[in-house]
């Protein structure tokens, strides 16, 4: 299971920006092809959202989202919840929520302003300290290893995601938009009022194709890390 914990960036110099985001979460919740949010983002403390979501790619589409704002820092835990979660988000509990409050703070600091925590700690359930060598042993520290390995590759590719969302240009953002709503690189044109020729340079001056397949590695990599420390968030989650 995932949870997100949203916190907005400079938010005593600007208006509250918590009512519209969660608008438009609500509204790609509300798209068929989005559903994957579990819990729905609400405010829990000042100017910070939190929501559970249970689709990899449906974290990292918020995640982008977010970043291309400007507006927010985003941390994303990755592991258990207590089962049954609760109706309302602010009153759920579990290691998922305990690793997003670890990244949203180390999120503030990092580049794209985004961050990643999972159960690799000492203590964690992934941790594998056992002095008997055990072969139980050794397969809970390779798994460990792997989650912290996927966990710092997802991590840095979100943030170079991050990065790249913020600085492409609006003419950019609305060429890819069509695209991805499924229109050719002509229609898209005839919609914008401009040549096929400036289409594909925007969408290749952006990089477009490329972070949407990196954004398709990164979201195959949460699945594997939430596989391996929840079980794909089903009712093995924490009692």
């Amino acid at each position: 299971m995932f949870v997100m914990t949203m916190d907005q960036r400079a938010s005593s110099r600007g208006p509250d920006r918590v009512a519209a985001l969660i608008e438009g979460l609500i509204d790609q919740e509300e798209n068929e092809s989005s559903r994957g949010i579990v819990r729905p983002f609400q405010r829990t403390a000042g100017d910070e959202v939190q929501g559970v979501v249970d689709r990899a790619e449906i974290v990292v589409g918020i995640a982008l989202s977010a970043a291309r704002s400007g507006h927010w820092s985003v941390g994303i835990g990755v592991g258990q919840v207590r089962q049954p979660l609760p109706a309302e988000t602010r009153a759920g509990a579990g290691p998922a929520f305990e690793y997003a409050r670890i990244a949203v703070e180390r999120a503030k600091h990092s580049p794209g302003r985004v961050a990643v925590a999972g159960p690799v700690t000492p203590g964690g359930p992934t941790d594998s300290t056992d002095s008997t060598g055990s072969a139980g042993s050794r397969t809970a520290a390779a798994g460990g290893n792997e989650v912290a390995e996927l966990l710092e590759g997802i991590e840095a590719g979100l943030q170079l995601l991050a990065e790249l969302e913020h600085r492409r240009s609006e003419e950019g953002q609305d060429a890819g938009r069509l695209v991805d709503a499924g229109k050719t690189q002509r229609e898209a044109a005839h919609a914008l009022g401009v040549t096929q020729q400036a289409v594909s340079s925007r969408l290749r001056t952006g990089l477009w194709g490329e972070s949407r397949r990196l954004a398709a590695v990164v979201s195959g990599m949460l699945e594997r890390v939430d596989r391996l420390v929840d079980g794909g968030g089903g009712p093995g989650g924490q009692g």
